[in-house]
């Protein structure tokens, strides 16, 4: 784990920059801004919905200060350049102290921090790392320290979140902000920290979705009821299963690749049953996740399992060669449609743990 954003190296981007003004306009008018990244994903409809769905959800549950907190705790553990420089540029914007920052990071007990907040940041490294995934006890811990259920199914989806977007990033090697960064380590950043502090907390009204009827939601997105999270989370699945750049049959066994990596049962036992149905026996869908191969898969897809695979816990700059490869193999645009299956599939399998 990376101490410091400096030493996470990184190759040139994946793919490049793809114009479109309608969607850097909607992004403008929602972010305020339109960074790199956004403009990397324009091409696949429904991944750019999700990630400006995922990167301006409103946390109302957990205290800003956590939220805070956590998406740096969860960028770091994902060796994620992009959004650990920036959640950490961010911070020192936001006042934090750069010793409080540089403890947080090399993981070091802090006084300053309470129990709640010290098992908090525990919660979120083991969850981003998910080796292995936090158990019920460390959910029942929680609760025992005073924090509701639903602040903790909004805590998991955090995590859940972040990895999502750390994955986006990182597997298409986006450059850091380094304006964002710079500013955070300029005297001018420092000297004017309290009125860019008050710009960056104020919070623009919520973008949430309506509820979804439960009967709507799948077992995990109902694990966020009582969260706009949860709609917009099934929102996501239903977006990600019915592009048509990447087979249905392929994205499955992808997400059951991910979840036998991240040994959760359910979510395994969730894509034999999906593919079942699509007329795949058990028996060789066991086969495909244990040898990452399936005989009825397009030439082209048949790298994603493999790659799929390398997806969950990585080296930045290996992944990120892996990444430029599989491009090279399979075109740009199947592999963005791959990259955000497989950041959706870390972060549902992630999120499962609500389940158990």
């Amino acid at each position: 784990m990376a101490t410091h954003p400096s030493e996470i190296a990184t190759t040139e981007p994946v793919l490049p920059i793809a114009p479109d003004p309608a969607w850097e306009a909607e992004v403008k008018r929602v972010m305020g801004m339109v960074p790199d990244w956004m403009r990397r994903i324009a091409p696949s409809p429904w991944l750019r919905q999700v990630c400006l769905d995922f990167s301006t959800y409103r946390f109302d549950a957990l205290p800003q200060r956590m939220t805070d907190i956590g998406f740096m705790v969860t960028s770091q553990e994902n060796s994620c350049r992009y959004c650990y420089g920036l959640s950490r540029a961010m911070m020192r914007l936001l006042g934090y102290s750069d010793e409080l920052i540089t403890r947080i990071e090399r993981d070091v007990q802090l006084a300053e921090l309470d129990p709640r907040e010290r098992v908090f940041i525990g919660f979120c490294r083991n969850l981003a790392r998910s080796n292995p995934r936090p158990s019920r006890a460390a959910r029942l811990e929680l609760l025992q320290l005073g924090f509701s259920p639903l602040e903790v199914a909004e805590m998991a989806f955090m995590v859940a979140d972040h990895s999502f977007g750390n994955r986006i990033t990182t597997f298409l090697a986006v450059p850091p902000e380094a304006s964002v960064e710079k500013m955070a380590d300029s005297w001018l950043g420092k000297l004017m920290r309290p009125l860019i502090a008050k710009q960056l907390r104020k919070r623009p009204p919520p973008r949430n979705a309506p509820p979804r009827d439960a009967a709507t939601l799948s077992p995990i997105a109902r694990t966020l009821e009582g969260l706009p999270a949860a709609g917009m989370f099934q929102d996501a699945l239903d977006a990600a299963f019915a592009s048509p750049n990447i087979s249905l049959r392929t994205k499955l066994l992808m997400f059951g690749v991910i979840a036998r990596s991240l040994e959760c049962p359910f979510c395994e036992a969730e894509v034999v049953q999906r593919l079942a149905q699509q007329g795949m026996p058990q028996a060789q869908v066991r086969a495909s996740l244990e040898s990452l191969a399936d005989a009825q898969l397009d030439p082209m897809e048949e790298p994603l399992l493999a790659w799929a695979r390398d997806t969950v816990r990585y080296q930045t700059l290996d992944i990120q060669k892996r990444t430029h490869a599989l491009r090279e193999r399979i075109g740009a645009e199947r592999t963005l449609e791959a990259i955000g299956v497989a950041a959706l599939a870390n972060a549902t399998v992630r999120l499962a743990m609500l389940l158990e």
